[in-house]
């Protein structure tokens, strides 16, 4: 009898392993050519992520940089179909390209979760594409029809807020978890991710711009097909900017009474005192021209469709703006004024302290129907009463559904919507359009 080959256990295990990751690796390789060929504008995303198996990470999760998958769980999900590890890997990169593992941003960690899982199952499936389509449960369709009742885009941060009130409503949400939940977030909060998270970040930023730019130019005729992902995108791309800095677009340059000391020469300074004894030869100036706001104009639209509490807020930003002395001069000449088709009132700050009591006793005045034109016929009527300095801008905060005036008026204005969900108002060319996030509003950004 012949000697049996020695058989290592230990070996052959490794090896089987070995094998599994290579099928793995196939499997996703396989899955983003056939998303790239149903897809062309995600070409530069699909390539961004290099492929780590990892035992630990079931069935799949990315950092931003690396795709990390449990070669048993994806072989496992290929047996079931394509479909499966193809909307896998694209629910990934949609995480990915929204920044949801960077934008928890003190949120809870399980419910931002499962609000970004829902926002990414909500694009897919609105993806009519042979390669990740898959018929939506009743349970899939209830959910979005409830959520399109508040939100007209189904973002990660509008679901979130959706499943705080489920929370507290009915104190649960494993129905959500089990029906949308696809992939592993260990890896968003992970400790060597710290300082790269900014630079992953900004690179996932300029592939979604780039991607728009994709659909909207090259891709036509495949944007009626991603319409959701389109309107997504276009909300995602929305440039940010301080609200402190964008009211210093109003601001004047006057001389107030302050030492200007950076046109101090302490060497001239210097110099006398050391020369003549207790005697400078130059001393600081009592003046200094600084640009701040001064007269300012804010409409609000009290017509029915305006939110009293949305109007508020606005106004409480604005407000808490106004409570820093670096932004506007000692002297204000404010004119709230409240509007719907025609001037409900008139209020006039001269000081912050006048806006907090005006806050506090702060009430919607109008609820009828929506014209812009009264509110710039009374502000023209001020501006020849000389009610005004030097007036540089006026904010317009509404809904955007009404008649615009057609003359530009002889200041910047800007009309600002506040939205918990983004809807695409056009506005006259010499108007600024801004739309403030209402969830965010505490770091003070705008969108325009």
């Amino acid at each position: 009898m012949k000697n049996q080959p020695f058989r290592n256990p230990i070996h052959e295990y490794q090896q089987k392993e070995l094998e599994k990751e290579e099928i793995g690796l196939d499997i996703l390789k396989n899955a983003r050519n056939e998303l790239y060929f149903g897809m062309r504008f995600l070409d530069v995303s699909l390539s961004a992520l290099r492929f780590c198996p990892d035992r630990s990470v079931r069935p799949a999760g990315t950092d931003g940089t690396e795709l990390y998958f449990c070669p048993d769980a994806l072989i496992e999900l290929y047996k079931q179909g394509r479909t499966g590890v193809n909307r896998l890997y694209l629910h990934m990169i949609l995480h990915c390209l929204f920044c949801h593992p960077w934008k928890r941003k003190g949120r809870k960690k399980e419910l931002w979760n499962l609000a970004c899982d829902i926002a990414a199952e909500a694009i897919l499936d609105s993806l009519y594409v042979k390669c990740v389509y898959r018929h939506s449960s009743g349970f899939r369709r209830e959910t979005y029809r409830r959520l399109k009742q508040e939100l007209k885009v189904i973002t990660a941060e509008g679901v979130y807020r959706f499943l705080e009130t489920e929370w507290q409503r009915t104190g649960s949400l494993a129905p959500y978890s089990a029906e949308f939940t696809v992939d592993n977030h260990s890896l968003w909060e992970t400790p060597n991710g710290g300082q790269e998270s900014p630079r992953r970040q900004q690179e996932w930023d300029d592939r979604r711009e780039k991607m728009q730019t994709e659909i909207e130019t090259v891709s036509k005729e495949a944007s009626s097909d991603v319409r959701d992902l389109l309107d997504q995108l276009q909300i995602a791309n929305r440039q940010r900017y301080d609200y402190r800095e964008f009211l210093r677009k109003f601001a004047v340059l006057k001389e107030e009474m302050k030492v200007d000391m950076d046109t101090f020469d302490y060497i001239y300074y210097h110099f006398g005192m050391e020369t003549y004894g207790n005697m400078p030869l130059i001393e600081p100036l009592e003046t200094k021209e600084v640009k701040r706001v001064e007269d300012f104009v804010i409409v609000i639209d009290t017509s029915m469709s305006c939110k009293g509490e949305l109007v508020k807020h606005f106004l409480e930003e604005t407000y808490s703006i106004l409570s820093q002395a670096e932004s506007f001069f000692r002297r204000l000449n404010i004119h709230i004024i409240q509007c719907d088709d025609r001037v409900q009132e008139d209020q006039l700050i001269t000081k912050p302290e006048e806006m907090k009591e005006y806050l506090e006793h702060f009430t919607v005045k109008g609820q009828g129907g929506t014209d812009f034109r009264p509110a710039f016929l009374y502000v023209e009527e001020l501006r020849k009463r000389r009610a005004f300095t030097k007036l540089r801008g006026l904010l317009y905060f509404t809904d955007g559904y009404g008649v615009f005036p057609v003359k530009k008026p002889p200041y910047d204005t800007a009309f600002i919507f506040m939205k918990e969900d983004y809807r695409d108002v056009d506005v006259p060319p010499w108007a600024v359009k801004v739309i403030l996030d209402a969830q965010e509003y505490g770091q003070k950004e705008i969108r325009v």
